[in-house]
């Protein structure tokens, strides 16, 4: 029995991104208004949108944890005063960025940028381990020109072992 399993596991893990990923994903643009992102992902019920820019380059993704910021809201940095100066004991940038998204009316004041992306002929252990290591949920998925031509999500993985 473990031989079975030990070999259902090679071979699904010799499959590439190719095999697995969503073709011609959902994408937005950093204009897009937010609440229209939202519906999509509520009425397509996914967690997270490519964002491409005029000529389908990306630029960034949309997630439902970009988008807990509008529900949550921000709290202000703890800081103490000395002698006149006030002294932040977590980085205020990191505040200012959070409220953005909090703040934010389109997908690209709230999209994180420098999404995480894979290649289709990368093998799906290549592609788990870098969502393991990046502790993203999802892979937009490039071509060679930079476009991007499909996603790969966590639940496609699984999906993908379940089959073998």
């Amino acid at each position: 029995m473990p031989g079975n399993i030990k070999n259902g596991v090679c071979k699904q893990m010799s499959k590439t991104v190719a095999d697995v990923m969503s073709r011609d994903p959902i994408v937005v643009r950093a204009e897009t208004p937010l609440k229209e992102a939202i519906q999509i992902l509520a009425e397509k019920r996914i967690s997270g949108l490519p964002v491409v820019d005029d000529v389908g380059q990306l630029v960034g993704i949309i997630s439902e944890t970009d988008l807990m910021w509008q529900e949550t809201g921000v709290t202000p940095p703890a800081y103490i005063m000395f002698l006149d100066s006030v002294i932040y004991l977590k980085n205020p940038a990191t505040y200012d960025r959070d409220l953005h998204k909090a703040l934010g009316q389109t997908v690209g004041e709230v999209m994180s940028k420098n999404a995480v992306t894979i290649s289709p002929n990368k093998t799906l252990k290549e592609a788990a381990q870098m969502m393991h290591d990046r502790n993203v949920h999802r892979l937009p998925v490039l071509d060679t020109e930079g476009q991007v031509v499909g996603i790969l999500t966590r639940g496609d993985v699984i999906r993908a072992m379940a089959a073998s």
